[in-house]
């Protein structure tokens, strides 16, 4: 499972949770707390053109959101 970042608009930015199957299933902001805690844990967030971000990336990303 990864989440990638689907789409920002001005309304917020929302990412997908892609799972092990290349699916994705579920869509939410980054407020959302499964979300925070899989960042908070180490996991990958990839951008919108699927590159993989490093942790220090992903956390500066999140943390310029509104």
């Amino acid at each position: 499972m990864i989440y990638k970042l689907l789409t920002t608009t001005e309304d917020g930015t929302v990412f997908g949770r892609i799972d092990d199957d290349g699916l994705c299933r579920v869509t939410c902001v980054a407020e959302n707390p499964e979300f925070q805690e899989y960042l908070k844990n180490g996991g990958e967030l990839q951008d919108a053109d699927g590159n993989v971000m490093t942790q220090e990336q992903a956390n500066q990303f999140v943390g310029s959101l509104p």
